[in-house]
């Protein structure tokens, strides 16, 4: 285990697996009424004993309906996440509903561009 800033870095292993799916899965991402990709390409991460989250490419997400954050979190196997709101059609906002990893750690770099989705405020539905 190494540190960046004080904060424990440390390697996936046999103990704590972090696994990326180079398989591509077309997905639709809404949040209730609105409606941020119709079709978005995603890469499933499984992590440890975690549900596996889906990472959306960045670019096929409507980036308009979404605003930063000033939350940020710390995983010592993926780095510093930033987060963003959703701005939903009816007004209302979902607040650090999404979330990136701007400069992940070099194991994890395929999800750089990349967003994941709190799946309580936003639907990630595969396309079949």
């Amino acid at each position: 285990m190494t540190q960046t800033l004080d904060r424990p870095v440390r390697q996936p292993g046999p103990n704590h697996p972090l696994v990326l799916d180079d398989t591509s899965i077309t997905v639709r991402v809404y949040a209730a009424d609105t409606v941020l990709a119709d079709r978005a390409d995603a890469r499933e991460v499984r992590e440890a004993d975690y549900p596996a989250v889906l990472y959306v490419d960045r670019n096929d997400i409507d980036m308009s309906k979404l605003t930063p954050s000033d939350r940020t979190s710390w995983c010592p196997y993926k780095g510093e996440a930033t987060y963003f709101h959703v701005q939903r059609a009816d007004g209302t906002r979902l607040d650090n509903a999404v979330w990136t990893y701007e400069t992940p750690f070099e194991h994890i770099l395929g999800i750089q561009g990349r967003l994941g989705f709190y799946t309580n405020q936003v639907t990630v539905e595969p396309i079949v």
